[in-house]
């Protein structure tokens, strides 16, 4: 293989991993509009585009090894292709709790036992880190990576307060414990999905810095 020909493989990998993102991107938002407005079709929808996602899954993975393998990249190279690597299984590790997200409106009945406005905040706050956390790997921008994985701090503590809320609801009305389950579950979904995204923060700033940090 040429210098040429290794370069746009490079290029290409990267692509594969943008390309993804945005695939996760809508499987995440519209799993949450499925949630909130409990639209099963769009839920079923979403939950159907996973095997689209395995498939980009295994495509990267397969483009990494061969690199690995045939071509020994060094330095800034190998940087590129292991926080390639780990981006891909952060994003699919979201897919599978956007999947899940996608799963409750078909067990919710008899509507939310509460308003979504901080679950929302949440869900808005992860959008905005997925989506600068992947905007910061196109750039290898570090300062936006940190910028992104702050807001998982708005995150923790959104989560903390609609927990609590929704404990003490079902302490007081006992049967709405399971529309009120499906909501726990769904926020810690979107917490656990933010810390993906701070992951993926900490693999761009690897890859810019060959500094490992932890940023959650």
């Amino acid at each position: 293989m040429t210098r040429e020909q290794y370069v746009k493989q490079l290029d290409l990998l990267k692509e594969s991993v943008l390309s993804l993102g945005e695939m996760v991107e809508l499987i995440f938002r519209d799993s949450m509009t499925s949630v909130i407005n409990l639209d099963v079709k769009l839920a079923e929808k979403t939950l159907a585009l996973e095997p689209e996602v395995d498939k980009l899954e295994e495509d990267i993975e397969a483009s990494v090894f061969d690199l690995l393998a045939l071509q020994q990249p060094m330095a800034s190279d190998l940087r590129l292709v292991v926080s390639t690597l780990k981006i891909t299984a952060d994003l699919r590790r979201i897919v599978g709790l956007s999947v899940n997200i996608a799963k409750i409106p078909g067990r919710m009945e008899g509507g939310h036992v509460k308003p979504l406005i901080d679950t929302k905040k949440m869900a808005d706050a992860a959008a905005f880190m997925l989506e600068n956390s992947l905007k910061a790997f196109e750039a290898q921008d570090v300062e936006l990576a940190r910028a992104a994985a702050r807001r998982d701090e708005e995150v923790d503590k959104l989560f903390y307060a609609v927990w609590v809320e929704l404990i003490e609801m079902m302490a007081k009305d006992t049967s709405i414990i399971s529309r009120a389950t499906n909501l726990l579950f769904l926020i810690r979904y979107l917490e656990r999905i933010a810390d993906h995204c701070c992951n993926i923060c900490e693999s761009v700033v690897y890859l810019a810095t060959a500094e490992r940090v932890k940023l959650n």
